[in-house]
């Protein structure tokens, strides 16, 4: 009789999947998408292991609900952007405001560890540790009330409004528009 086969630990067969399914594009993860790699342990476990995980490095919680599998090595400039697609992908969300603006030159300053977009959701601001912030703005706005004012940003995963849309949003936001070079807006509509 032939001796049974150890099966993995399954700390060892999650980082192993990981492992395979992880990549520079694919390395944020849901709690339920690492579930899914290790189904035949209890809840109890689970919640055990994913605590080990990530108490060893292998895991990084970026916010609530979202972890940065290590070993893949993103480009840690587009984390936050990332982060806003996966946290919010039933939502229609869209970056404007200052990051929009920003990026165009329309604001000179940059904003630092936060990026601002708008969205169905809720408005809210999740920390995601030492990547910083992001700032979902509700807006009522629909798809295709916008056609034309936004473009998809294939980097950040994210629809991106022209200067115009960014200004209209500051505006039905009721932002600072302080830091508003408004020679490089006017050149811009």
């Amino acid at each position: 009789m032939e001796p049974l086969a150890k099966s993995p630990q399954p700390m060892v067969l999650l980082l192993r999947k990981l492992a395979q399914l992880a990549s520079d594009e694919r390395y944020l993860f849901t709690p339920d998408d690492l579930r899914a790699l290790v189904p035949d342990i209890s809840d109890g476990a689970y919640k055990t292991l994913l605590s080990r995980v990530a108490s060893e490095g292998h895991l990084t919680r970026v916010c609530r609900g979202l972890y940065l599998f290590e070993a893949a090595k993103p480009s840690s400039g587009l984390v936050l952007f990332h982060a806003a697609a996966r946290l919010r992908a039933m939502q229609f969300n869209y970056i404007s405001l200052e990051t929009a603006l920003s990026d165009c030159g329309v604001i000179s300053q940059i904003p630092i560890n936060r990026i601002t977009l708008m969205s169905s959701g809720r408005s809210s601001i999740i920390s995601c540790g030492h990547w910083g912030s992001i700032e979902f703005v509700h807006t009522r706005q629909k798809p295709q009330d916008l056609v034309g004012q936004l473009h998809y940003d294939a980097r950040c995963r994210l629809w991106r409004a022209t200067p115009q849309q960014a200004l209209r949003d500051m505006r039905a936001a009721k932002r600072n528009m302080d830091l508003i070079d408004w020679s490089v807006a006017n050149e811009l509509v």
